[in-house]
């Protein structure tokens, strides 16, 4: 087992807490909407892309519960490339241009959420979930970014999100769980292949696996995104009634 190095990212009246040995409990408190909450733990914030620690192959093992079902916004854990650097100003992390998306994660989505450029897809709910995309140079998507106002007018949307199938490749398989129950994951990272397993059932085998090298991230927030078939975009930061924290243990690394 690789050693870890986990630092925390969290917004005012977040918090990352340590509890008995190996476990670590991280919450967002109750709040209005429009105002981002986010509580993680990841080994990448401070490290360029090219730095991030960890390649193929590769097993991810924790035990993990959360406060509650179809919380809002997201949380999870597993491994990505950070492609939209959300740690920016959050925890003086490096500047980071954005890449197109690398992941192989368990990921638990409240339904505002629509996360899949795949229409036959699950796109949220609790998933396992990769994404799988070229190492492009960041100044190479550049000239995207300039059309990314015509994203308003739906039929150019929808046929930027048909383009995106050509470069993201993707998979998904929706988990049946109670979340709020003590369960084990698992993620098999080998260079072609991805195995998901749940409490030692496998729930996904793809061939879609992340391009090197990827950091490891456990997080929670109440931000949602959602880029529907009809091309409708939308995203933002959700209300909590209450508080939210989802507790992790055990984590392995190697």
């Amino acid at each position: 087992m690789s050693a870890i190095n986990l630092q925390p990212t969290i917004t005012p009246g977040a918090a990352v807490e340590p509890g008995e040995p190996g476990l670590w409990r991280l919450s967002v408190p109750a709040g209005p909407s429009g105002v981002y909450r986010l509580a993680q733990l990841d080994d990448y914030t401070r490290l360029p892309r090219r730095a991030f620690p960890w390649r193929p192959p590769l097993s991810l093992r924790l035990r993990a519960r959360a406060s509650g079902e179809n919380l809002p916004g997201t949380w999870g854990f597993g491994l990505w490339n950070d492609p939209f650097s959300l740690s920016l100003g959050l925890g003086g992390g490096v500047r980071k241009l954005p890449a197109l998306p690398n992941a192989a994660w368990f990921f638990f989505a409240s339904p505002q959420n629509y996360l899949s450029l795949r229409d036959d897809l699950p796109a949220s709910g609790a998933l396992a979930a990769a994404f799988r995309s070229p190492n492009l140079p960041s100044i190479a998507l550049s000239p995207a970014a300039l059309l990314l106002p015509l994203l308003a007018l739906r039929p150019l949307a929808r046929l930027f999100r048909r383009l995106g199938r050509s470069l993201v490749r993707q998979d998904a398989a929706r988990l049946e769980l109670d979340a709020t129950a003590w369960h084990t994951y698992q993620i098999q990272w080998q260079p072609h292949t991805l195995r998901f397993h749940v409490d030692e059932h496998c729930v996904l085998e793809t061939g879609c696996s992340p391009s090197a090298p990827l950091g490891l991230v456990l997080w929670i927030d109440n931000q949602y995104a959602a880029f529907t078939p009809q091309g409708r975009l939308q995203y933002g930061a959700l209300s909590n009634e209450q508080e939210a924290w989802i507790e992790v243990k055990d984590v392995e690394l190697g």
